[in-house]
């Protein structure tokens, strides 16, 4: 969109410092530009008479001479010159009816999106233009049938991004195990997604200015430099423009655009337009949603519990993959140590030897007294083994039908949730559908 002046440089090097001014000028909210000086025409360049235009305007004289020449020369960069210049200014109401239009274009889903386009979107979203700047973007939008050219949830992730992974409901707080089986997840998941989804849009819907503030809404009440305005992107455009700004940065698709503009922290009135854009998606959306919050519980599930696989039902876990769990604790905690033939060969020994002392030598007796201990020992110690064996098996079976009865007893919570659960999501879905129609008002 540069200029190129170089034709003649003294009268580029005076017309790029009253424009340097004059922008400065209207970002710093002065009602009074700069006093133009009296630089040449270049019969090749719009620049000086849509300069000479804006001046014109804003002092309240009339820009038909100077404007018809700068249109003649190039009508778009002209009329995007002044809806730009004066939204800065903020007398986005003193604009023909045209020249928005004029200054826009056509938009594209498969070509970048200008930049001067994106800083007409923005003026005009935060009211530069007043009502009928927001319904002429909208109405370019609504054209190009935006959301199918976009999987839905990418429009939800971009609007509330990061979902946990798992949601617990409170009735499966002691058993969280549960809240990751499918069929109790997709509910809650479900009504969770809704809910936030719910929030999101009543944050971007509730957003309100007063007139008095949208009609000033892109100019900069501080008086801060040009170069430091907050709302840099009409500015930005304005200066390229003039030739007075660097080379423009990356152009972004319309749709990262509208993505971007739906994620928490972006500005709240190109939010609402982009909430607009998406709005048909998300009505869908909202409605799977709350669908699948009203599936029921099912009769039966299988989960793992100590490890064992149990099926449990709403009057109890299953008799079948009960004992079948129990054997399984049953045969891990018990296992087969054998019949004791060491201590018993060495009791036999011993009687042996005690009876060889009498008849033979008595210090054989000695040997048979350590044997007989060592064998006494040793089936001392596996006699404490098989109790230590069927006191585990027998805690393990008793934590294995506390956490069966507790969840069940969970389960039967989650089915009387599940209903609140679904009428809180048939609200929320209606509440954001509401929402939706309003459409972009609140900004």
């Amino acid at each position: 969109m540069a200029t190129d002046l170089t034709a003649s440089p003294q009268a580029t090097t005076e017309l790029h410092r009253y424009v340097e001014a004059l922008l400065a000028s209207l970002a710093a909210d002065s009602s009074t530009p700069p006093a133009a000086p009296t630089f040449q025409d270049d019969p090749g360049s719009w620049l000086p008479p849509a300069v000479q235009a804006l001046a014109a305007i804003l002092v309240g004289d009339d820009p038909l001479e100077p404007l018809t020449r700068a249109a003649g020369r190039d009508q778009q960069n002209t009329a995007l010159f002044l809806c730009l210049a004066l939204a800065v200014a903020g007398h986005g109401d003193r604009i023909h009816a045209s020249w928005l239009g004029t200054a826009f274009g056509e938009l594209s889903l498969d070509l970048p999106l200008p930049h001067g386009q994106r800083a007409l979107w923005l003026a005009a979203a935060r009211g530069a233009y007043g009502p009928a700047g927001k319904i002429f973007v909208l109405r370019r939008l609504d054209a190009l049938a935006i959301p199918g050219h976009t999987e839905a949830n990418t429009w939800v992730q971009a609007l509330a991004p990061g979902e946990p992974a798992v949601v617990i409901p409170a009735a499966l707080v002691d058993f969280p195990e549960l809240a990751e089986i499918p069929e109790l997840a997709t509910p809650v998941q479900a009504a969770a997604r809704l809910a936030r989804l719910r929030a999101r849009c009543t944050e971007i819907t509730s957003t309100r200015q007063a007139d008095s503030e949208s009609r000033t809404s892109l100019t900069n009440a501080t008086a801060a430099p040009a170069t430091a305005w907050a709302e840099e992107e009409p500015l930005a455009v304005l200066r390229t423009m003039a030739g007075l700004g660097g080379p423009p940065g990356p152009m972004g698709s319309l749709v990262s655009h509208l993505l971007d503009d739906l994620r928490p922290g972006a500005d709240p009135f190109l939010a609402a337009i982009a909430l607009h854009v998406a709005a048909p998606i998300l009505r869908d959306v909202a409605a799977k949603l709350a669908a699948d919050t009203e599936l029921p519980p099912p009769d039966a599930i299988t989960v793992p519990v100590l490890g064992h696989r149990l099926e449990l039902r709403p009057e109890g876990p299953d008799a079948t993959s009960m004992a079948a769990a129990e054997r399984e604790i049953v045969a891990d905690g018990m296992p087969d140590r054998g019949l004791p033939w060491l201590p018993y060969l060495a009791l036999a020994l011993a009687v042996t030897l005690f009876v060889a002392a009498g008849v033979v030598w008595w210090p054989l007796a000695l040997l048979g007294a350590v044997l007989a201990g060592l064998g006494g020992w040793r089936l001392w110690r596996l006699r404490q083994a098989r109790l230590s064996d069927a006191a585990y098996v027998e805690r393990r079976l008793a934590e294995l039908k506390d956490l069966a009865d507790g969840a069940v007893w969970a389960l039967h919570a989650y089915a009387r949730e599940a209903e609140e659960r679904a009428k809180q999501a048939a609200e929320d879905a209606a509440e954001l559908t509401r929402l939706l129609r309003r459409g972009p008002r609140a900004a």
